[in-house]
């Protein structure tokens, strides 16, 4: 009896598990965003994630990203590893923290190297239609003698599936 009861107990947690496992999968979306810049100043980056969406608005998430840029004779390879959370709105606002850490590399034309790392905590606010989202967000660590970026106001374009 013992033996047919603990069957039947494994059994339904299993199909219990199983079943919670396939809803997880339902509420993960992947995408990320993307940065290009050209003029005086050459910017491309990637930046993939994956966020789970709760039922309530709240999605919570993690990424990592890439950036190259060139300006005069710098050239910068920066990597991120971040912490994303966004809140939808009702009225196609979409709210957002993440928290990223940098490790860049700058380099002269002249052989000259510097590596540097810093975190940021970005706040935002975005304008979501569908899966595509464009805003702006703010750098509430920024520090002007860490950062390789020039300001702590950066726009937003963010894209999930």
């Amino acid at each position: 009896m013992k033996k047919i009861l603990l069957f039947v107990f494994l059994g339904i947690s299993f199909v219990s598990f199983s079943q919670q496992k396939s809803d997880f999968w339902d509420n993960v979306r992947f995408g990320g965003g993307f940065t290009l810049g050209f003029g005086s100043q050459t910017t491309v980056g990637i930046s993939p994630s994956a966020i789970y969406d709760f039922n309530n608005g709240l999605a919570i998430g993690a990424g990592v990203g890439y950036l190259y840029s060139e300006i005069n004779d710098f050239t910068s390879n920066v990597y991120s590893t971040s912490i994303i959370s966004l809140y939808q709105t009702n009225f196609n606002l979409q709210f957002s923290s993440e928290f990223d850490y940098y490790f860049a590399n700058q380099s002269t034309f002249n052989g000259g190297s510097v590596s540097t790392n810093f975190p940021a905590l970005h706040l935002g606010v975005a304008f979501n239609q569908g899966r595509f989202a464009v805003g702006v967000r703010y750098d509430v660590l920024y520090n002007e003698n860490k950062s390789i970026f020039a300001s702590p106001i950066s726009p937003v374009v963010r894209f999930y599936f």
